[in-house]
């Protein structure tokens, strides 16, 4: 029995191994290239500079109809949002914050965002997972899209690629 055990453990062991090495190699550059923006001043100095809000006015985005958690407070980079649909890993479109007790933001994801209209046909894709689709009639007032949240800074029980996580919450 124990061998039995044995040998599944070292069957499975480096199987996994190369797996947790390869997920964490496909964000590597994303988060090198966005580790400086858990400074918030620095995130503004490179274009970060407009919070995003909805159509209500609510500026940290939860998901209140299905409860699947929150996104946050989002900084969007006007320049590469309309930079003709380019979709890059070290440069996302989007940062996204947890707001914490004291006021200040934590740096928890990053969104990519892409028009549909810049795009063109096709889904598009990213850390091997398509984005989701942000139909015309959305909250936010913008244009149909694609959208793609990678959650780097903060586990996410949903996946790393969802759009919501139930570990971060609005004041």
């Amino acid at each position: 029995m124990h061998k039995r055990i044995l040998i599944a453990a070292l069957v499975i062991l480096p199987v996994l191994a190369v797996g947790v090495a390869f997920a964490a190699s496909v964000f590597d550059g994303a988060r090198q290239s966005t580790a400086r923006f858990h400074d918030i001043e620095q995130a503004k100095a490179a274009g970060y500079t407009v919070t995003v809000a909805d159509l209500a006015g609510i500026t940290c985005i939860e998901d209140d109809t299905h409860g699947t958690g929150t996104m946050g407070v989002h900084l969007l980079n006007p320049a590469l949002l309309f930079d003709g649909g380019k979709i890059q890993a070290d440069q996302p479109e989007i940062l996204v914050y947890e707001p914490r007790k004291d006021g200040s933001l934590k740096l928890v994801a990053l969104e990519y965002l892409v028009f549909k209209s810049d795009y063109g046909p096709g889904r598009p894709s990213l850390f091997g997972q398509e984005f989701d689709e942000v139909g015309a009639s959305n909250r936010y007032g913008i244009p149909e899209s694609w959208a793609l949240h990678a959650w780097l800074w903060k586990p996410n029980p949903s996946g790393m690629l969802a759009p919501y996580n139930p570990r971060v919450s609005c004041p």
